[in-house]
């Protein structure tokens, strides 16, 4: 039996793989600009984060994206071999970036603030 939760995973789900292929994409056209990548990551993170606690309120997500997002950025500061030979590997660069950039985090707060008032905005559209 297909319950409500259930669905919801299922839609998160569904939306994290259509936000990832759309982040592929936007990596091969060139007039699209750099920082999309990053609202797209933030938007990701948030959708994941949907998927995990659906039951939360919309803004425990929100606040979760960013301080992941924001985390991994930080986390480009440190540049010892480890964290070197991960970024040069190509899957995990996509997760893990190469190098902080202070636009980023303004990418980061820009892609997690449209899913989540996207989010509301949907909750609210069919609850009424």
């Amino acid at each position: 039996m297909i319950t409500n939760s259930k669905i919801k995973r299922i839609t998160y789900l569904g939306l994290v793989v259509v936000t990832i292929i759309l982040g592929l994409v936007s990596r091969r056209i060139d007039f699209v600009p750099v920082i999309t990548g990053d609202i797209l990551y933030a938007i990701m993170v948030y959708w994941f984060c949907r998927f995990l606690y659906f039951a939360r309120p919309f803004l425990f997500s929100f606040i979760l994206a960013l301080s992941f997002c924001f985390s991994i950025e930080c986390m480009q500061l440190i540049q010892t071999p480890y964290f070197i030979q991960i970024r040069n590997n190509p899957v995990l660069r996509l997760v893990f970036g190469q190098g902080f950039l202070w636009s980023d985090l303004f990418g980061y707060f820009a892609g997690a603030g449209i899913a989540y008032l996207l989010d509301r905005t949907l909750k609210n559209t069919l609850e009424n």
